[in-house]
């Protein structure tokens, strides 16, 4: 199809088409070359960039594509690869929100809780603003600029080698006594770690090996376990476990899980968090 088939709805001089007709075929162009720029699209498209623009913003508004800095990519490369944070947390945003929101129901006022990196688990922090006096142990580089001081008493960070991608660190869930020594031993009340994959068979999983035993050193440190994982997620099986279903208390997602799932969950004793009707609303 050349340019000159496309609309001038939004000021472009081009024949007329309706921009619904345009946003499908720009969607279509995106899902097949993975990624594109605002200016090869209007090139190709025959109209401005700003027009371009506002087409893949809604597009990503729509959940068609991802929109990125200067262009967009297509969601099912996206869903192949390990997407850097920024691109993250465009995905499923309304979703994580839910989850977040949920999760923070089961954090206590001055309790202690150590949260892993990623996206979901940003969203947890967005909803304990009206918490106070926790402490927090984390590997999630963002908390810090992230979280209220008024929430924290204490706020510390693992360490280890930085993961630019994903915004985080990589090493032991530990600190070592001024001076050298044996590392002090942690405990916390509440371990909220989000996971990419959650199956019936494998339990929960992540793509990358090393944070799969930092996650699940966490998770043998807390007295209580919150699993995240959005609806995305289910059925699927990544590189490495994290823990096997039982190991959480709480499993914190969007909706509900397919039945395979619910059962074993159930089976596991595992408590699922869903939002209500008016939650989602």
């Amino acid at each position: 199809m050349t340019s000159s088939q496309f609309s001038s709805a939004d000021g472009d001089d081009q024949p007329s088409r309706l921009p619904a007709g345009r946003k499908a075929e720009l969607a279509a162009h995106v899902a097949e070359a993975g990624q594109v720029t605002v200016a090869a699209l209007a090139a190709r498209f025959g109209v401005s960039a700003d027009t371009i623009r506002r087409d893949l913003d809604q597009l990503d508004v729509d959940g068609v594509l991802i929109r990125t800095h200067g262009g967009a990519v297509s969601s099912s490369v996206m869903s192949s690869i390990e997407k850097k944070l920024d691109v993250r947390m465009r995905l499923q945003t309304s979703a994580k929100e839910r989850i977040g929101a949920l999760a923070a129901g089961l954090v206590e006022n001055g309790s202690v809780i150590m949260i892993n990196a990623g996206t979901t688990t940003l969203a947890v922090v967005r909803h304990l603003r009206n918490h106070r006096e926790l402490t927090v142990a984390t590997n999630n580089l963002r908390i810090p600029t992230e979280i209220s001081p008024d929430v924290c008493r204490d706020l510390y960070l693992f360490g280890g080698a930085v993961r630019l991608s994903g915004q985080s660190t990589i090493g032991p869930v530990g600190f070592q006594f001024a001076g050298g020594g044996n590392d002090l031993e942690l405990r916390c009340d509440l371990a909220l770690i989000s996971v990419g994959a959650v199956s019936a068979e494998s339990g929960y999983s992540t793509s990358n090996l090393a944070e799969a035993v930092m996650m699940s050193e966490m998770i043998s440190r807390a007295s209580r376990v919150a699993i995240l994982a959005d609806s995305s997620k289910f059925g699927r099986q990544l590189f490495a476990q994290v823990a096997e279903l039982g190991r959480a208390d709480y499993f914190v997602t969007d909706s509900a899980p397919p039945e395979d799932l619910a059962n074993a969950l159930r089976k596991n004793n595992v408590t699922v968090l869903v939002p209500t009707s008016r939650e989602t609303e």
